[in-house]
């Protein structure tokens, strides 16, 4: 099929980039220096100078980890939204659209298999750098992350939301501006998804609603609930559970997202996509 074949060179040009280098050589310095950070926590000592027990060690780890979960979230969105915002845009600025659609391929089958081959490269760097990094931390401090195969969907899901928001915008939009609305669109979702959390914790429905709507509208938030509640003990959310405020953590999420929810963001990404692709098929080159 032509998808698959788009795909294929979409993967290959995606290779050859400095983009995806950087975030291998970066990715590859984070984990290393946060295994050399953690194989320091064996000596921690509590507030009267004895050494922290073993069940406080996997506490700190678990924090710990929890921060660098959100860095890795927040590199593959940055990268994801750079990437697809690209991925249009650039070839019809320098004229490869023109010479790839002259061929029997649609517009469609370029926006589609475009969208595949990116979706590989997301659920590939989630699953490997998830393993990697988790599989550390389990060995060097005791930690074990609850669900580790529900964290890279998660993880990778809130990517390939991005991913197909940016190639929408790669349409239509250089490369530059697309890539700035999705990273934007990102930060804003979070901090809406943080407003609506104070709303749950002060029961003000007003409030709450902004967190409710942002989450419809860019599901990245919601699904990085989701990916969050993967790596949280059962003791950690049963004693966040009793505290009210906890609903305005953001790096706390006392259930995973709901499967209607999780309906809603399969049609988000559907109607996304679908919208890319008449885009794409009106627009003049």
């Amino acid at each position: 099929m032509l998808v698959l074949a788009i795909a294929r060179l979409t993967i290959r040009e995606a290779a050859r980039r400095r983009l995806l280098l950087a975030l291998l050589i970066l990715t590859v310095i984070a984990i290393l220096l946060s295994a050399w950070g953690f194989s320091h926590m064996t000596t921690l000592k509590c507030e009267d100078g004895s050494p922290c027990t073993a069940e406080q060690v996997r506490g700190v780890a678990f924090a710990l980890t929890t921060l660098l979960a959100f860095m890795f979230s927040f590199v593959l969105a940055l990268s994801a939204a750079f990437t697809g915002s690209s991925s249009i845009a650039s070839e019809v600025e320098s004229g490869i659209a023109q010479a790839i659609l002259a061929r029997p391929i649609s517009r469609t089958e370029v926006v589609l298999g475009k969208w595949l081959g990116f979706t590989v490269l997301i659920t590939v760097y989630a699953a490997v750098v998830s393993v990697i990094e988790l599989g550390l931390v389990a060995w060097i401090t005791g930690y074990a992350a609850p669900h580790v195969a529900p964290f890279i969907a998660f993880l990778a899901a809130e990517g390939m939301v991005l991913m197909s928001m940016a190639l929408l915008f790669s349409t239509r939009l250089s490369n530059i501006t697309g890539g700035v609305m999705a990273v934007s669109a990102f930060g804003l979702a979070w901090i809406a998804g943080i407003v609506g959390g104070f709303g749950q914790a002060f029961n003000n429905d007003t409030v709450r609603s902004v967190g409710t709507i942002s989450r419809l509208l860019i599901p990245t938030d919601g699904l990085w609930r989701g990916a969050i509640y993967s790596l949280e003990p059962a003791v950690y959310i049963a004693a966040q559970n009793t505290v009210r405020q906890s609903a305005a953590n953001p790096f706390y999420a006392s259930s995973y997202p709901a499967w209607p929810y999780l309906a809603w963001v399969t049609l988000w990404i559907v109607v996304i996509m679908g919208l890319a692709v008449l885009s794409f098929q009106r627009r003049e080159l």
